[in-house]
């Protein structure tokens, strides 16, 4: 029996680790599950949330599975596979990775004949999609295009703007099943049951490997299994990572104003930056993408480290701010 393969996708701070939990507690409780967590950055606080819903999780951090690592990645579910024979595998690329790569890894001659793709989904940011979008066009459209269901995120809080993502997303894919509601609204096992998708049409003008749903696009932008348009190449390429390590004791109140200077001090333009550091009361788990900002108690233990994502980053400066080193 092929154990089934699920791919929460979606660009920086969407909220596929928030996603994944719920998957864990909703549709997957009593089942042998596996999270394989890619992290951009060397630090993966996320995956000691997992853990504590009960997923067994291996990390590859360092590098996107779209890039660098996706022999790893290959790697990494086989001897997962072995090892705890589970009935679901989530994937969890990094959130400037490329599903398609990802895809295409999990469907390889090695893998074919132990693992099947169940459902590829993608989560995207109702309040950053049109900015993503045209900042990272290459990126943030391969991951919507390659989507078998969409799920925007935040829309209880932005009512205004859920219309306008969703125009966008089906600018990219007209055929994935789009969800648009509040996640606690939302059943698990409905974003899990894939429908049959339509056949895709031909690449319209200005549409690019949107409707190509194929492991491997080939439309109008793509150029082969690492496709290197015009907003840069691999993810190594564009973005920067810096993972802070740090044993200060924040008050949240210390830790909130820290975050807020990241930029404001022109440490670089910050896209995301977490990690579960130590208050004053217990761990902190701080979640930062550029105007939400979100720090919470935390029961599980952190590792101290705080990962920031963005381009042009001053990593002295910002291990500075947080009383830290590189």
């Amino acid at each position: 029996m092929h154990t089934e393969i699920y791919i929460i996708s979606g660009f920086l701070g969407a909220g596929k680790t928030t996603l994944i939990r719920k998957l864990l507690r909703e549709a997957f409780f009593g089942e042998r599950i596996v999270v394989i967590e890619n992290d951009f950055a060397e630090a993966g606080a996320d995956a000691s949330l997992l853990r504590a819903d009960g997923a067994e999780v291996t990390e590859l951090r360092a590098g996107c599975i779209c890039c660098s690592l996706t022999g790893d990645l290959i790697k990494a579910v086989k001897k997962l596979l072995a090892r705890y024979k589970p009935d679901k595998i989530i994937i969890e690329p990094s959130g400037v990775g490329k599903l398609s790569d990802v895809a295409a890894a999990c469907r390889s001659e090695e893998l074919r004949a132990l693992a099947d793709i169940k459902r590829k989904i993608t989560v995207v940011d109702a309040a950053r999609c049109a900015v993503y979008a045209e900042n990272f066009g290459e990126f943030f459209a391969d991951q919507i295009g390659h989507a078998d269901a969409v799920l925007l995120s935040r829309v209880e809080d932005l009512a205004d703007k859920a219309e306008a993502a969703r125009a966008l997303v089906r600018t990219y894919n007209e055929n994935a099943e789009l969800f648009c509601a509040p996640w606690e609204t939302l059943r698990a096992e409905d974003l899990l049951s894939p429908r049959p998708l339509p056949a895709p049409e031909a690449s319209r003008e200005g549409a690019g490997e949107a409707h190509c749903h194929d492991a491997h696009c080939r439309g109008e932008h793509c150029h082969g299994e690492h496709c290197r348009g015009e907003h840069g190449g691999f993810a190594e390429e564009v973005f920067d990572s810096v993972t802070i390590r740090t044993e200060r004791v924040f008050s949240e109140e210390e830790l909130r104003a820290r975050a807020m200077r990241m930029e404001a001090d022109a440490m670089g333009k910050v896209l995301r930056a977490k990690g579960i550091l130590r208050g004053t009361e217990g761990y902190l788990n701080l979640q930062y993408v550029p105007g939400d900002m979100r720090i919470e108690a935390c029961a599980t233990r952190g590792d101290d480290r705080l990962s920031v994502i963005g381009r042009d980053l001053n990593g002295p400066g910002l291990a500075a701010l947080f009383g830290g080193v590189i």
